[in-house]
């Protein structure tokens, strides 16, 4: 059985559990990271050199990078859905992958360091406001993106919704004041409706 190594309550974990949940494959999690140690074990560094999580163990494949898992899962067990056949469509779906780990996480990492972990380097209104100044230029983008569309790449859900909406969830579940980005409401509404959004992302921020 595949296996995943993370806490429920990473950012980065979540994204592999949803993609786990549509793509329908069982699996064992282990608690790992923060709280649970487990990550700088020589166990664990085996396997991740990196004592980050996730991790998984598919079959003996071991991966880490949460939105390298993502791709593999979407492109061994939904490939033609979930990761697109055509590989124009696949790349515009991993753009917006990038585009999460470069871009919309980075911007809003200080405000959730501050307001949420409660990190004091972070707990000023200086680091929200610029945090808020940040995350409202990538929103503007995504949403430029998403006008007229259902998802980033159009008609479909894909892989490169998850890592965004992950991102996304996090932001609007944070206590700050936010602009107002119709179409990207519209979409994070469409995903908060799928099963496994509901049961892995749409939990309390920790």
């Amino acid at each position: 059985m595949l296996k995943v190594w993370g806490r429920v309550t990473s950012l980065n974990v979540q994204k592999v559990l949803w993609t786990l949940a549509e793509v329908g494959v069982s699996y064992e999690r282990i608690d790992a990271g923060l709280q649970f140690g487990v990550v700088k074990t020589p166990e664990y560094l085996a396997l991740n050199p990196n004592g980050l999580v996730p991790t998984i163990d598919d079959g003996g494949l071991v991966l880490w990078e949460s939105n390298v898992i993502v791709r593999y899962l979407a492109s061994r067990y939904a490939a033609g859905t979930l990761c697109p056949a055509d590989p124009g469509e696949r790349f515009r779906a991993e753009r917006w992958m990038d585009w999460q780990a470069t871009t919309i996480t980075p911007a809003i990492t200080p405000a959730f360091m501050g307001l949420i972990r409660k990190v004091p380097e972070f707990m000023t209104e200086a680091v929200v406001a610029e945090a808020r100044k940040k995350t409202n230029a990538a929103l503007a983008i995504l949403e430029g993106a998403l006008a007229g569309r259902d998802y980033v790449n159009g008609a479909a859900f894909t892989m490169g919704d998850i890592p965004v909406g992950v991102a996304v969830n996090r932001w609007y579940a944070l206590p700050v004041e936010r602009a107002s980005f119709p179409a990207v409401e519209a979409w994070y509404a469409r995903l908060k409706e799928r099963p496994g959004f509901a049961t892995h992302v749409a939990i309390p921020l920790a």
